[in-house]
């Protein structure tokens, strides 16, 4: 097929949405599929047999978008619906494939051009205004509930990256049957052993300290505040012990600092700040635990696949987001408290061969249903859900 994608992220970046948006496009890539996507202006190009990249106007005034809802966004995507619309008059696609709230864009394109389409459906619209605390408009949540209402009862095929979006699928469409693609290929590579040592040196963390590893984004809903009052608890027995946090903007980093003394534990956290996804994987190799310690949502957070691969145990808070692809074998989960997240930490830390066994578990559990494999036969059981039918004739084109 010859797939019109929207995908209304910055394109690429090293973040959740846009990881998953490039291993969709290569495991479609893969198949056999040529791909058109439309995107925002901003990100990095990158280069695949069988991709062209179209980027929309970019909005005056407009320079950059943050993670969540904002009102940049509103303006984007109408870029976004121009651009897509101008590929649509001028050339034929057999499906319209889109990402997040451009689903709304590709279900009018795919009804005016023939075709089935695609929702790939990274989070849940309403949820996203609850998570990043966006507004508490009545009118705003009831359109965000209409859109996703209309995506996914419009669509022939709907993706979802993790089981509680299929349970929101089903409330909205009784008789769905979404398609279940978890982003493991997109959270990156297993660490190279002894690979972490250099990382250790840089960093100024001794060779044989405990070490914790936070990677990914900085915001409220990740739960760093928790990790810090953890990790003030965790240095009064272990005072060699450290927490390394990779990621956030300067201005993140700098309140996150702020916010670590606050808590007791500005000696304990070292700040790696932002690095390319080519460097996580020894990273992680320098780490003796990989924590998350999220305090709300429901999506699986994208580093939980590749804290799997790493083999190294995963500390996290024993809530949905983690529950459903953690268990106790793979993963020492606790509760959404300081105490028990610190004893986490601790279990982690001053037990290694029951550490070593649960990170052992969690390699295998990656090699076992997270393998690019696994990920190409759901991709290609969504490709075959639209069907590949004819190639749609160009809008004015004889028919």
């Amino acid at each position: 097929m010859h797939i019109l994608m929207i995908a209304p992220q910055p394109f690429f970046e090293a973040r959740g949405t846009p990881f998953s948006e490039f291993h969709r496009i290569r495991a479609l890539i893969d198949l056999g599929h040529t791909v058109d996507l439309v995107t925002y202006p901003f990100g990095r190009d990158v280069s695949l047999d069988g991709l062209r990249i179209t980027r929309a106007m970019r909005p005056p005034f407009v320079r950059r978008v943050r993670i969540g809802p904002s009102l940049a966004k509103i303006p984007l995507d109408l870029a976004v619906a121009l651009s897509a619309l101008r590929l649509a008059l001028t050339r034929r696609y057999d499906a319209v494939h889109s990402h997040e709230e451009g689903g709304v864009i590709g279900v009018l394109l795919a009804k005016w051009l023939g075709v089935p389409h695609l929702y790939d459906m990274h989070s849940s619209l309403p949820q996203q205004l609850d998570n990043f605390q966006f507004s508490r408009s009545r009118v705003l949540r009831a359109a965000a509930r209409w859109a996703e209402r209309l995506m996914v009862r419009r669509s022939r095929a709907v993706v979802v990256i993790c089981p509680q979006l299929e349970e929101v699928v089903r409330g909205i469409d009784p008789g769905a049957s979404p398609i279940l693609i978890e982003n493991a290929p997109g959270s990156g590579d297993a660490p190279a052993a002894g690979s972490g040592a250099g990382v250790r040196q840089e960093m100024g963390l001794a060779p044989h300290a405990p070490v914790a590893v936070y990677t990914g984004t900085f915001e409220a809903y990740q739960g760093l505040g928790l990790l810090f009052a953890a990790a003030a608890l965790v240095a009064r027995a272990r005072p060699d012990a450290r927490v390394l946090l990779v990621g956030g903007e300067p201005a993140q980093v700098e309140q996150a600092r702020r916010q670590a003394q606050a808590a007791g534990a500005g000696d304990v956290v070292v700040f790696a700040g932002h690095r390319p996804a080519e460097d996580i994987p020894r990273i992680l190799d320098a780490a003796d635990c990989l924590v998350s310690p999220r305090s709300s949502g429901t999506n699986t957070p994208l580093k939980i696949y590749q804290y799997l691969r790493s083999g190294r145990p995963i500390v996290a808070t024993r809530l949905l987001t983690h529950t459903q692809v953690l268990d106790d074998e793979v993963a020492i989960l606790t509760e959404a408290t300081p105490q028990a997240f610190a004893d986490g930490l601790l279990r982690a830390f001053t037990d290694p061969e029951f550490a070593r066994r649960v990170g052992e578990r969690a390699r295998a559990l990656a090699e076992r249903k997270y393998s690019y494999e696994a990920y190409l036969a759901r991709t290609r059981e969504a490709c075959a859900r639209l069907g590949a039918g004819s190639p749609a004739p160009a809008a004015g084109e004889a028919s």
